[in-house]
């Protein structure tokens, strides 16, 4: 596989993986009276545009989709509950999320100064653009710290 598909199913992966916990934590929060839920619903849909973007240009290079494993997902979502059930509030809520999210900003730019040189322009512009959304998402949740 070439490195822009990497980068590409990279994004994919991230994305697939951030819509799924971030569902799950909505779920766990329904109900519940957290400021913080309408920040999420919108990194959610920031998330889902970059999955569908990335599934977009994958399946336009005939490669073929790996969702994220059943057991990775069963782990993240026993840990949103754990969390959630531990503590709610919107600055706990928040420290798990940028704690996640920072994991992805620090990998997703390792992989663009990798692969800078050697992936199209259009590539590298959605590689760098998710980075940069996932920047705003840290800055937009620490108001809730």
């Amino acid at each position: 596989m070439d490195q822009k598909n990497e980068l590409l199913e990279y994004i994919y992966r991230d994305a697939e993986m951030s819509c799924f916990s971030l569902t799950e934590l909505l779920k766990d929060l329904n109900g519940k009276d957290n400021k913080i839920k309408k920040t999420v619903e919108n990194i959610l849909k920031g998330y889902e545009r970059y999955l569908s973007e990335s599934e977009e240009k994958l399946k336009e290079a005939n490669v073929e989709l790996k969702q994220t494993s059943p057991m990775a997902r069963m782990v993240s979502s026993m840990g949103v509950k754990q969390e959630v059930k531990k503590d709610n509030s919107d600055a706990s809520i928040a420290d798990m999320l940028i704690k996640g999210i920072s994991m992805g900003t620090l990998d997703m730019e390792k992989r663009i100064n990798n692969y800078k040189e050697d992936i199209d322009k259009a590539t590298l512009r959605l590689a760098k653009d998710f980075y940069q959304f996932q920047q705003d998402n840290l800055e937009s949740l620490k108001r809730y710290l």
